[in-house]
């Protein structure tokens, strides 16, 4: 059976080339009779595979040594309480940027922890927008400033990088390594592994190492960033399969070009799909142009009655997972780095196709 075109928002599409090469080692990686997945954490080998994929991920995003690259478990969503426990100790207070469902659900997390001060929402505009930095209430003292670069749910994306005095810490879930990125930039890079960098199990922590060492004495062990940093992310058996799956995934990302090329394709993959919304009658995207997510294309039909009947008809042609999230509704195709633009054209064929025959 032919392969479908995946655009679930995550887990998400893996390189198919990837899956090529660990079908080919899954049984006798690198002529040592098993499978990576069988290796105990402290081996030569996934050593070895541990420390190439931190290279080369830090090759592709320009990673200094000022930084630890950490491989932890329990998702994004873990990171929700790290971030305040790892940074907000000495001092209570933290600004957040509320875009969308997963800010909201930082932002929930953290007042578990300190005071959190909502710099600025996008509630009012029904998340379509992001608000501008100029009408952020921002606080000089606070212990960082967190948002989210994309929102995977509502399909908003930042085009630049907030300004500040604070430490600035991104959930770059599902936008990271979709194009160059100047870490330099931020104090805290956190990203779920299902989306851009492989299969889901992992978490990637960016942490400046000055951050490192100020966590709440009442830290969990496995939240320290600074005990994963000591540890080279082998304080416990790690996610060692997914960490392999994505050192693949980084070489395959190298060999394509590296990110100034993953950008060009992304940007022309979207602009087409916006293009065939916005040139139709029967499709309308729900966020304002300036904030339309590269990664996450949400858009709506003119009659939601005919919402089942296209999900059913695209699953017939090969077109996976294009229903929108069940607190938004309408259509949600995410076209990470790993969806061809062959996967576009078609579902944009498709689209076509579909409006002429029910329009």
């Amino acid at each position: 059976m032919a392969r479908c075109y995946n655009f679930c928002a995550g887990p998400a599409a893996l390189p198919e080339a990837v899956l090529e090469q660990a079908r080919d080692e899954m049984l006798d990686w690198g002529g040592k009779g098993l499978s990576v997945m069988e290796m105990s954490h402290r081996s030569a080998e996934v050593v070895g595979i541990t420390e190439r994929a931190e290279a080369t991920l830090r090759e592709l995003l320009g990673i200094s040594d000022d930084y630890a690259v950490l491989f932890v478990q329990g998702g994004a969503s873990t990171q929700f309480s790290a971030v305040p426990l790892n940074l907000g100790y000495a001092n209570a207070t933290a600004d957040y940027v509320n875009t969308g469902q997963w800010s909201k659900k930082a932002i929930a997390e953290a007042s578990r922890f300190l005071d959190v001060n909502v710099v600025a929402s996008s509630a009012d505009s029904n998340f379509s927008s992001i608000p501008p930095q100029s009408e952020w209430q921002t606080n000089d003292g606070a212990a960082y400033l967190h948002y989210t670069p994309n929102e995977t749910i509502g399909g908003v994306e930042f085009f630049w990088t907030p300004e500040g005095s604070v430490p600035l810490v991104a959930d770059m879930s599902s936008t990271i390594l979709s194009r160059p990125t100047d870490v330099s930039r931020f104090g805290v890079i956190y990203a779920g592994a299902q989306k851009n960098i492989g299969p889901a199990g992992l978490t990637l922590v960016i942490v400046r190492r000055d951050l490192l060492g100020n966590a709440n004495p009442l830290t969990p062990s496995m939240l320290d960033w600074k005990l994963a940093a000591d540890n080279e992310s082998m304080y416990n058996t790690p996610p060692t399969y997914s960490i392999y799956l994505a050192g693949l995934v980084f070489e395959w990302l190298r060999k394509q070009g590296g990110l100034d090329a993953m950008e060009r394709v992304n940007r022309r993959k979207a602009e087409k799909l916006y293009a065939a919304i916005d040139d139709s009658e029967f499709y309308s995207s729900p966020v304002e142009v300036p904030s339309r997510s590269l990664m996450n294309v949400a858009f709506t039909l003119a009659d939601a009655e005919l919402d089942k009947p296209f999900l059913v008809e695209a699953d017939a042609a090969g077109l996976l997972n294009l229903k929108g999230h069940r607190s938004v509704g309408g259509m949600r195709a995410s076209i990470y780095n790993a969806v061809t633009e062959a996967a576009v054209d078609a579902l944009i064929g498709f689209m076509q196709d579909f409006a002429k025959r029910n329009g």
